[in-house]
């Protein structure tokens, strides 16, 4: 029997040395209230016509900003920074200057849905064709 008690005692102390440390790696990756952020995610869609009703989506994207830029989008990061700049106002995006568009009219409709720093957003708009499109909010509506 007091063999059995020392192999007992043996194993629980091996056990709290070796586990005992994990413990405390697990209460450190907690986030403190200091680390968390409001969210920000994304989907923008673009499709051909004068509103949405019209315009089946042809195209899809997500972008998520928050923690870090993410999704679908294809220049997640440069969208994200161009959305924090503008404060989150799509109309407040800047247009590319050097852009050379035609006065071609072929309507497209892009939409967002989503969060956009804890808030909900809705957002639609029609350019007169898709050149129109990518040079307005440069990284953003480019997908």
């Amino acid at each position: 029997m007091p063999n059995t008690a020392r192999w007992a005692a043996t194993i629980t102390l091996t056990a709290t040395a070796v586990c005992g440390p994990l413990t405390g790696t697990a209460l450190a990756a907690t986030p403190s209230p200091n680390s968390l952020y409001a969210p920000s995610s994304l989907v923008l869609t673009m499709g051909h016509g004068e509103i949405k009703a019209d315009a089946a989506p042809e195209r899809a994207v997500t972008l998520t900003c928050a923690p870090t830029a993410s999704g679908t989008h294809p220049a997640a990061a440069s969208a994200c920074a161009e959305l924090r700049a503008s404060g989150g106002d799509f109309n407040a995006l800047p247009g590319r200057t050097e852009a050379m568009c035609t006065r071609e009219y072929d309507p497209v409709v892009v939409t967002v849905d989503g969060v956009w720093q804890g808030k909900r957003v809705s957002y639609e708009r029609t350019f007169s064709n898709e050149c129109v499109k990518n040079a307005h909010g440069a990284a953003v509506f480019t997908f």
